[in-house]
């Protein structure tokens, strides 16, 4: 059964950088499409990123473009997400997530990956 862990959220000041790491288990992360949601309180689930099974491919929800960059180590089964010139908007939960339709780039819903972790919290402070 596939399973996804996230680590690296921390508090950080406005402008900081960070890097959160996610490892999947009980699978190869070759199968998979590999990307980054978040949730801040009262609001829906927000698409950040998608990174395509090789890497090839890269797409950003518009929030994030020019600051956040992901990335993947397939032969260590990890995703990162670095994160850049932080905004206190930045501040949620963020859950990594795969998607066995690897190859495809734009896929923005939720609903679209069947696997998911169990959130790590970025909280940016001002």
């Amino acid at each position: 059964q596939v399973k996804l862990s996230e680590s690296g959220g921390t508090l950080v000041h406005i402008g900081d950088s960070t890097r959160l790491s996610c490892v999947l288990s009980g699978g190869t992360i070759r199968d998979f499409a590999m990307g980054w949601f978040r949730q801040s309180p009262g609001k829906e689930r927000e698409f950040v990123a998608r990174i395509t099974e090789s890497g090839g491919s890269r797409h950003y929800g518009d929030s994030v473009k020019g600051r956040f960059t992901i990335s993947r180590d397939n032969a260590k089964d990890t995703v990162y997400l670095e994160m850049n010139n932080l905004k206190t908007e930045d501040t949620a939960d963020y859950y990594c997530v795969a998607d066995p339709k690897k190859s495809f780039v734009f896929r923005e819903s939720p609903a679209q990956y069947p696997y998911w972790g169990q959130g790590t919290r970025v909280t940016v402070s001002s």
